[in-house]
C-alpha cells in the first residue's frame, strides 16, 4: 500500500516542470536542430532555409514547430555595457530577435542555446553567473526554447560525487565512478542540480515561456531529477549517425538505446527522456536502421528534433520523419508514457547490452495498443508477438493488426502475430479488436517484466 504522505511531493514534482503557461513541454518538443547538420558553420540564412522546408515540406504540418539555433551564435565577449550575450552580426544581421521575428510569421517558434558553465562547448561565453541577463535577454528576443548543455563547469561548480552514465556497464549505482556517491545519496542536492535550477528560475521569471532542455549528458542522474527542472533531460552523451559503437564523446544508436531502457521511469506528461537529436538524413544508415532509429525515439516519447539539412533531404527520409502514425503515438495526448520492454528477447530480462538491448516493446495511445518489435541482429530474422505476454492483449481473443510504416492492415490473428524483419530493422505494429475498438482504454500498469527490475537500478521512490 502506498503512504498517502508521499502524494504531495509526489505532485509538486510533477507539477514542478509544467510552465506557466500550462502548455509548453506537456508533449515531446518536434523540430529542427542545427548542431547534427551543420555544427558551428552556421548563419540565419540557414535557419531561414530549413524553415521555409519544414512548411514546403509538409513538416509544419506534421508537427514539428521549433526551430534551433544550436552553438556558436553569439560573439565571444558578452557586452561590456549591459553584460548581455551579443549575437554574431556577420552570422545573423539582424539580431536574434530578428531571427525570431522571421521564424514566427512562418508560424514556428525559435530555439536557442546556451550552457551551464563559464563557456559552451564551442567555447562561446556560457550562462553560469548570468542566468538572470540571458534568460530576460532571451525573453526580450522572442525565443521560445533553450537547450543548456553542461561543458566547461568550473572546479568550484563541480559535484562533489561523480555518476557518467557512460561508465555505468549495468553494475552497482557506483559502478566505474571516479568518486562514486555514498549510498542513499540524495542527488537533488548535487551541485549539477543547483546550476541547472538556477536557470529554470530565471526562466520561470520571465513573462514570456521557453521550454527548457536540460542537456547534461544524464551526469548526477538527471533522471531522477530532471522532471522537476525543466520539460526535458538528455540521458547519455551526443549521438552519431551509426548502428553501435562510440566515436569520441559521441555513440551509436543501440548505446543509447540500451540506457535509455533503465531511465524511463519519469517520463510522462511534461518530462520527456531525450535520447538526443535525430540523425535521419545522415551517414551512411540503411532504410531499415533509420526506420528503428526514428521508430524507437518515437515509441520512447524523446524528443524529435530534426538535424540534417533540409533542402537536400531524401524523399525516402522525409517519409520516415513524417510517419503521422508515429508521430501521433509521440504526441498522444492522453496517454503520456513511453513504450517500455514487455521482454528483452536475445537477452535475459534486464540485461545491460550495448549491442543487443530489449527487442520487444509495447505501449498505449488513443488508437489502441502498439508493438515494436526490433531485430538487433546483423541478419534477417523472424520475430513473434505473443498475445498473452503483451500488456493490454488477451491470449486468445482476435485482433486486427495494422503495420505503421505501410498505413495498412496485415489481417486478424488470435494468440500471436510473426513478422520476418530486414536486419536491423523493427515492425512497428498497431492492435485493434475487430472493427477498431480499443483493446484496453484504461490506463495500463508498468509491463510484468518490471516485477524483476533490480533494485539496484531502482531510483528514489
Amino acid at each position: 500500500m502506498r503512504s498517502t504522505t508521499l502524494l504531495p511531493l509526489l505532485a509538486a514534482v510533477v507539477l514542478a516542470g509544467v510552465p506557466k503557461d500550462g502548455k509548453t513541454g506537456k508533449l515531446p518538443a518536434l523540430g529542427f536542430n542545427s548542431w547534427n547538420a551543420f555544427h558551428c558553420d552556421i548563419h540565419e540564412d540557414k535557419f531561414l532555409v530549413a524553415a521555409q522546408e519544414m512548411v514546403d515540406t509538409g513538416l509544419l504540418a506534421a508537427g514539428y514547430n521549433y526551430v534551433n539555433i544550436d552553438d556558436c551564435w553569439s560573439l565571444h565577449d558578452r557586452s561590456n555595457a549591459t553584460g548581455r550575450l551579443v549575437p554574431d552580426p556577420e552570422k545573423f544581421p539582424d539580431g536574434i530577435s530578428g531571427t525570431a521575428d522571421k521564424i514566427h510569421a512562418l508560424g514556428m517558434k525559435l530555439g536557442i542555446y546556451s550552457d551551464a558553465g563559464s563557456l559552451t562547448c564551442g567555447g562561446y561565453p556560457g550562462s553560469l553567473g548570468h542566468e538572470a541577463v540571458d534568460a530576460a535577454t532571451w525573453a526580450e528576443w522572442g525565443v521560445d526554447y533553450l537547450k543548456y548543455d553542461n561543458c566547461n563547469v568550473p572546479d568550484n561548480w563541480t559535484d562533489i560525487y561523480t555518476y557518467w552514465p557512460e561508465n555505468w556497464l549495468g553494475g552497482g549505482a557506483a559502478e566505474n565512478q571516479s568518486s562514486p556517491a555514498p549510498a542513499g545519496y540524495d542527488w537533488t542536492t548535487s551541485r549539477s542540480v543547483t546550476r541547472y535550477n538556477r536557470m529554470r528560475d530565471a526562466l520561470g521569471a520571465q513573462d514570456r515561456t521557453l521550454l527548457y532542455s536540460l542537456c547534461n549528458w544524464g551526469h548526477a542522474h538527471v533522471e531522477q531529477w530532471g522532471n522537476a527542472t525543466g520539460q526535458s533531460w538528455r540521458m547519455w552523451g551526443d549521438i552519431w549517425p551509426a548502428w553501435s559503437g562510440r566515436f569520441d564523446y559521441s555513440w551509436g544508436f543501440m548505446p543509447i538505446l540500451n540506457h535509455a531502457l533503465f531511465v524511463l521511469d519519469a517520463t510522462d506528461f511534461w518530462g520527456h527522456t531525450d535520447l538526443d537529436m535525430l540523425e535521419v538524413g545522415n551517414g551512411n544508415l540503411t532504410a531499415a536502421e533509420t526506420r528503428s532509429h526514428f521508430g524507437l525515439w518515437a515509441a520512447l516519447k524523446s524528443p524529435l528534433l530534426i538535424g540534417t539539412p533540409l533542402d537536400a533531404i531524401k524523399e525516402a527520409d522525409l517519409a520516415v520523419l513524417k510517419n503521422w502514425e508515429l508521430l501521433a503515438f509521440n504526441q498522444d495526448a492522453v496517454y503520456g508514457g513511453p513504450a517500455r520492454p514487455y521482454k528483452w528477447g536475445l537477452n535475459k530480462d534486464w540485461t545491460w547490452n550495448q549491442t543487443h538491448p530489449a527487442e520487444f516493446y509495447s505501449g498505449q495511445s488513443t488508437r489502441g495498443i502498439h508493438v515494436f518489435l526490433l531485430n538487433t541482429l546483423d541478419t534477417a530474422t523472424t520475430k513473434t508477438a505473443v498475445f498473452a505476454e503483451i500488456p493490454g492483449l488477451k491470449k486468445d481473443k482476435v485482433y486486427e493488426v495494422r503495420d505503421m510504416w505501410t498505413h495498412k492492415s496485415l489481417g486478424t490473428f488470435k494468440r500471436k502475430f510473426s513478422v520476418k524483419l530486414q536486419a536491423r530493422d523493427t515492425a512497428a505494429l498497431l492492435f485493434t479488436e475487430k472493427g477498431g475498438k480499443h483493446p484496453h482504454p484504461g490506463h495500463l500498469g508498468l509491463p510484468q517484466v518490471y516485477k524483476g527490475k533490480p533494485k539496484r537500478w531502482l531510483g528514489p521512490q
